[in-house]
């Protein structure tokens, strides 16, 4: 469940496995020919695979109309199969469309990649006219076949996802809390491999949460629920990140930079005397740390009983300060206090996902821990009408046009491409150029600039070489056991499915290796034709970027920056609402502009993944971008957690508004403007300003500095890690900053 959230990737392979399986078996009770059962098993996968729409009924109406399209296309390739020009124009057109048509959404996406498939399935099986009454009954079984695979045998509702993905949280975060144990008794020499598995299981937290929230709209039963599920998640995103912190902070020498939790191979900081094996806060940290794990996984039915509130009371107690070890150090403390908001947020998790929960031997404090999650629950019912009028006003369209929308560029990148593919690929073989021209269009798929293109070809070509190998020893162990081959072709096909989202050139191996086993089928397999595959992948990869590159080409570099400056504005619109509510302004919903913040981020960093690869040839800017993104994920988990604060204020007891904060961060929103118009190219001159820190300004008022280890001196904190992180980006983007006064 943590390894495949919400079971989507074995869904998905499955279900593919089962809507070929299904046609293989009827067409082959209805006595078709191995040829015409390859077709039928390669337009199921195509229906299947295709359709990416999350609800039922979206799935059932893309579905219906994609056999006429299928039709058609599988006609028009029969047609066309004597015409060598005009079916080579007619395959560039339709390539043209296809990806034209992904600006209508999932839909027209879908559809546009059924009609290009299912032309390439024709071109393979070498389809005429005298075969297209029994290729339309081979397509009508295996859009049928994909139709009951989908929703009768693998069926999947938006609620039953949205139910697994919330089962991975608590299973990634069980595996987050026991990273952190390890980290508490990690000896000097390992810290550097704890710390990170650490990063790598926070970022697996972070990964599910966002899954979470774009499912909530299909899976939840109504708006208040969503929100409800999406502050809890929150909450506890936070609140464990959070723990994390305080923990390196509580066995390092100095004070820990929150920077070191997200830059990845950054050596961890020098490891200190403040806590020892023997000392018994040490002791009382770990039995607690394994009390908070046991809180997240037990079940909701097995959650009762007198020890499991005992253990529950003890963790919230800390959050009152109540029986702390003594002799605790100040940063033991905070971990402690770490462990009760932590056990808070799990216990609104509960409540929130499996309703009420026992009350009866519930301690002060966790009465207390309850009666403040229950008023949170109401003010979300009542800001839920606020929330969509935000939503709807923030929602902007692609004001884009012509040659400047992103589907209209790619249309005309891939359909050049192709036809250099389809010129260099009749060079190779006549027989089988549409491979180069099926990896060109491949590599301009979920593609976005250059750099990712490249690195997609790249990937394309290795797993294909190494398919090839593997599809040489299986085409030799099968030999002539036509239905053994059809099941290694099925799980291949599964094998492909399952790892795409994790590693495109292993998708590429399993399809290779499955291409092998079908020209086995087909009677047609040679090692010639491997090696053949191999040059035709390279060269339609190498037309792909060629094409990318002289077309209409999208730069990296501008395509990085311009996700940048978006990641700079959301920041700062979180940053800036959170403020304006801790200082006491009106309420507004910041959790969705937080999660506005987060996908942008993680836009931004796949699109550095081209910079950062291990190809990339320069080494000092690999360096520069990770540091880079890793400042603006630091950023983005503190303006996260002002965001969950700052919504506590209008109904919690223990946060008021302090209208000083808001002269407070007037100097981060100056400077992330300044940013902003370095990344935007504007003739604009701007100095990052630098100086007293965030508490010495507040401290100029003549109010003193709020006490440690309240909610007010936490707000500062993150504030002047945020002005940190902010000052820091200056570099990197070439920003002057101004002397410290």
């Amino acid at each position: 469940m943590a390894s495949d959230p919400g079971l989507l990737r074995l869904t998905a392979g499955l279900r593919i496995v089962a809507a070929i399986g299904l046609t293989l078996a009827v067409l082959a009770l209805l006595g078709t020919d191995v040829t015409h059962m390859v077709a039928g098993a390669m337009s199921a996968m195509v229906s299947t695979f295709a359709i990416r729409e999350k609800n039922l009924r979206g799935q059932a109406i893309t579905l219906a109309w994609g056999f006429p399209v299928a039709l058609a296309a599988v006609t028009l390739g029969a047609l066309l199969h004597s015409k060598v020009i005009t079916g080579d124009l007619f395959f560039i057109a339709l390539i043209f469309g296809a990806v034209y048509f992904r600006r209508f959404g999932d839909r027209g996406t879908a559809l546009g990649l059924m009609g290009f498939q299912v032309y390439f399935v024709s071109l393979f099986v070498n389809a005429t006219t005298d075969q297209l009454p029994i290729l339309a009954g081979t397509l009508a079984v295996a859009f049928g076949c994909s139709a009951v695979a989908r929703f009768a045998l693998v069926p999947e509702t938006p609620q039953r996802v949205l139910d697994r993905l919330r089962g991975a949280f608590r299973a990634r975060l069980a595996q987050l809390v026991t990273a952190q144990t390890r980290l508490l008794d990690a000896a000097p020499q390992d810290l550097d491999d704890v710390l990170d598995d650490l990063r790598h299981h926070t970022s697996r937290l972070h990964e599910t949460a966002l899954m979470i929230q774009g499912r909530l709209e299909d899976g939840a039963r109504d708006a208040a629920t969503a929100s409800l599920i999406q502050r809890r998640i929150a909450d506890a995103e936070v609140s464990a990140e959070r723990l994390g912190m305080l923990l390196l902070n509580a066995r390092s020498a100095e004070r820990a930079d929150t920077l070191t939790l997200h830059l990845p191979h950054a050596p961890a900081p020098a490891a200190g005397k403040l806590l020892r094996h023997e000392d018994e806060s040490t002791a009382t940290l770990r039995r607690d740390l394994g009390a908070l794990h046991l809180m997240v996984t037990r079940p909701a039915e097995a959650n009762r009983g007198t020890a499991v509130s005992q253990i529950r009371n003890r963790l919230l107690g800390y959050r009152d300060e109540e029986r702390m070890p003594p002799g605790a150090t100040l940063a033991v403390q905070d971990v402690f206090r770490g462990i009760g908001e932590a056990a808070r947020a799990v216990m609104g998790l509960r409540i929130a996902l499996d309703g009420p929960q026992d009350e009866s031997d519930d301690s002060p404090a966790t009465t207390r821990s309850r009666e403040e999650l229950e008023a949170e629950d109401m003010s979300i019912t009542g800001t839920v009408a606020l929330a969509a009028t935000d939503k709807e006003a923030d929602e902007e369209e692609d004001d884009r046009s012509g040659l400047h929308r992103p589907t209209t560029r790619a249309a005309f990148q891939v359909a050049v491409g192709s036809g250099l593919a389809i010129v260099g690929g009749e060079f190779l073989s006549s027989q089988r150029w549409y491979w180069a021209v099926l990896t060109c269009w491949v590599v301009f798929l979920n593609t976005a600039s250059t750099g990712e293109i490249v690195i997609k070809g790249y990937r394309r070509v290795l797993g294909t070489v190494l398919g090839v190998l593997a599809g040489v020893l299986l085409a030799g162990a099968v030999g002539n056991h036509t239905w053994v081959a059809f099941v290694l072709v099925l799980l291949c096909v599964f094998a492909a499915f399952f790892t795409a989202p994790l590693s495109y050139a292993l998708m590429s191996f399993f399809v290779t290796a499955m291409l092998g086993l079908l020209y086995t089928l087909l009677n047609t397999y040679s090692f010639d034709v491997l090696v053949l595959r191999i040059e035709e992948t390279a060269l339609g990869a190498a037309c792909g970027i060629i094409a990318a590159m002289l077309v209409l080409p999208v730069r990296t570099d501008s395509r990085t920056d311009e996700l940048l400056a978006t990641v700079l504005e959301r920041l700062g619109d979180v940053v800036a609402g959170a403020v304006e509510q801790l200082s006491g302004g009106p309420a507004a919903d910041l959790l969705d502009r937080a999660r506005d913040l987060d996908t942008a981020l993680d836009d931004l960093r796949a699109s550095t993944k081209p910079l950062t690869h291990a190809i990339a040839p320069q080494r000092e800017r690999r360096q520069t971008v990770r540091y880079l993104v890793a400042l603006l994920e630091t950023s983005a988990y503190h303006a996260r957690s002002l965001a969950a604060t700052a919504e506590l204020v209008p109904y919690s007891k223990h946060v008021a508004a302090d209208p000083r904060l808001g002269r407070a961060a007037r100097r981060i929103a100056h400077n992330i403007d300044v940013l902003v118009a370095q990344v935007n190219d504007e003739n604009l001159t701007g100095i990052v300003e630098s100086g007293a820190s965030i508490a010495a300004m507040l401290e100029t008022d003549g109010l003193g500095v709020p006490a440690a280890n309240t909610v007010t001196f936490r707000v500062l904190r993150h504030l002047q890690r945020l002005d940190e992180g902010i000052s820091g980006l200056a570099r990197p983007l070439g920003v002057t900053v101004g002397p410290r006064t």
